[in-house]
């Protein structure tokens, strides 16, 4: 799908609702407009942050921006809940069963409540009950990469991601035997990928103020477990990495990370390297590491009932963090 000189109109929603495929920056887009720009990374695991403020998604893979969209998230009294979500359900030509059969095409299903993100009515401002409207054409695309246990981010501040190197294996013994045992479970995941009926999904979620570690395999918790942090009483922050990349040469994981609260904010990297599991625990780790699973960070209590102080949830609709 060629950029033409001059954007290709696309009706969507109410009429006069209009969508445009667009050259231009996520910062200069109008309402309406989108960018796509899949070849400037062919290939890795995808990250989608919505920001509320600016009423714009962007599309991250291998932590390069690819894409970006205009919005339209909850009204008031139907606010778009901000958290770490993962895809719970994918259909093309879903219609809502709440609000009279209304179309809901290409539908990503972030909670079972019913947000999701999905195409849209765009009238530049937020609009709708909870859900993330998207124009038809940039739904589309996106329907095309997104995976169901994939992660999406929807944020209440603008947040970038950036990439993050560590030596070794993370949570653990920094040394090449580690690794070595981490890579191993890496190749094995990654020769599984298209073998079998379901990837599994893979998650962590470290807490600083319980000291604690929690491994969340296709949306249930499978292991749990205590880890320590140095210099414990400064905070290790809200940070989301995804594993994007290994360095086999180097015995080295990336990581793209992004900060999700500015609250008791640390460096990506600093936070990596402060938590340290306990050798139970990090064998599991090490056997479900593989491309795409997401290392959450935060100062706040594991408790499954417990919400940050900005009401901010993690994983909603696969088990409340």
């Amino acid at each position: 799908m060629g950029l033409a000189a001059s954007a290709a109109l696309v009706r969507v929603g109410l009429p006069g609702a209009f969508a445009a495929r667009v050259d231009k920056t996520a910062e200069f887009l109008a309402n309406g407009e989108f960018n796509w720009f899949p070849e400037r990374s062919p290939s890795g695991p995808v990250v989608v942050i919505v920001s509320i403020p600016d009423q714009v998604v962007h599309v991250y893979r291998n932590g390069i921006r690819i894409a970006a969209s205009t919005c339209s998230t909850g009204k008031a009294g139907h606010e778009t809940p901000t958290g770490v979500f993962k895809i719970l359900e994918k259909d093309k030509d879903h219609k809502s069963s709440t609000y009279n059969d209304a179309p809901m095409p290409n539908m990503n299903r972030l909670t079972w409540s019913g947000v999701a993100l999905h195409a849209g009515n765009l009238p530049g401002y937020p609009a709708s009950h909870g859900c993330v409207r998207l124009p038809m054409g940039f739904s589309a695309l996106l329907f095309s990469i997104t995976k169901v246990g994939m992660t999406v981010v929807i944020a209440d501040e603008d947040s970038q991601p950036s990439s993050v190197v560590h030596p070794g294996m993370v949570l653990g013994d920094y040394g090449k035997k580690a690794f070595g045992a981490v890579d191993a479970s890496i190749k094995r995941h990654e020769y599984s990928e298209g073998r079998t009926e379901k990837a599994t999904t893979t998650s962590i979620v470290v807490s600083g103020r319980d000291r604690s570690l929690t491994l969340w395999e296709n949306g249930r918790i499978t292991a749990t477990g205590k880890v320590d942090i140095a210099n414990p009483k400064k905070p290790i922050g809200s940070h989301l990495y995804t594993l994007t990349g290994v360095d086999e040469n180097n015995a080295q994981l990336t990581w793209t990370s992004m900060a999700y609260s500015s609250k008791d904010r640390a460096s990506d990297t600093e936070a990596l390297q402060r938590i340290k599991a306990y050798p139970d625990i990090l064998k599991k780790v090490q056997k479900a590491m593989r491309q795409g699973m997401t290392l959450v960070t935060t100062d706040d209590s594991s408790n499954s009932g417990n919400r940050s102080a900005d009401n901010f949830t993690i994983f909603s609709g696969v088990g409340l963090y």
